[in-house]
């Protein structure tokens, strides 16, 4: 049935999406993938955690399977934002444990319910939803996030790609180099004049 397929195909999506998340630790340091790397303090770990969290309510309590330990919630203010950053006291292992953990429970979660399976999300504007939904949101965000963790390790060590096996292997540094003096130099000429503001500056 195209539900069966249709289903198989989203989970088989996030399934990659989410080791590629893990991938994005590999071979880094504890302060590389703790450290915040924007004016909003994103980083590796934080987003592996963030994912962890959100993904255990939305296969758990959305649908009438709570993930069975203790987690930040959505409606806690004093928790508001602790799930975007690893505590000193958090491990490495600790928050991949937790991942896997939660996989394990919205993978039983999703091989149990159909597509059209009732949930209810009462953070959303319509509540009501199904099961369909919850995948293709958890897929998305999951996709969202993957491409912030994408930019985050570039930025620490020049590394890029999803897995191991697609790492592109012509992008050495003089290559790099090279090709980042290409687009600076098309980006200054798309401006006649930089020395006159633009008017939104």
């Amino acid at each position: 049935m195209i539900d069966d397929a249709g289903k198989e195909h989203l989970h088989n999506r996030l399934r990659g999406l989410r080791e590629a998340m893990l991938w994005k630790l590999d071979g880094l340091g504890e302060y590389d993938i703790r450290r915040p790397l924007t004016s909003t303090g994103t980083n590796l770990l934080g987003l592996v955690k963030h994912l962890a969290v959100w993904e255990s309510r939305y296969f758990g309590e959305v649908v009438g399977r709570p993930f069975p330990e203790d987690l930040p919630r959505w409606d806690d203010e004093a928790a508001s934002g602790t799930d975007l950053w690893a505590t000193e006291h958090e491990s490495r292992e600790d928050i991949i444990g937790l991942y896997r953990r939660v996989w394990a429970h919205a993978d039983a979660t999703i091989a149990a319910h159909s597509l059209d399976s009732p949930g209810h999300v009462p953070w959303w504007p319509q509540p009501d939803v199904q099961l369909f939904n919850i995948l293709v949101h958890l897929l998305s965000e999951t996709s969202r996030h993957a491409g912030h963790a994408d930019i985050l390790r570039e930025q620490l060590d020049g590394s890029t790609g999803t897995t191991a096996a697609h790492v592109p292997s012509h992008h050495d540094a003089a290559s790099r180099q090279e090709q980042y003096a290409l687009i600076e130099r098309a980006a200054k000429a798309a401006v006649p004049d930089r020395a006159t503001p633009s008017p939104t500056s």
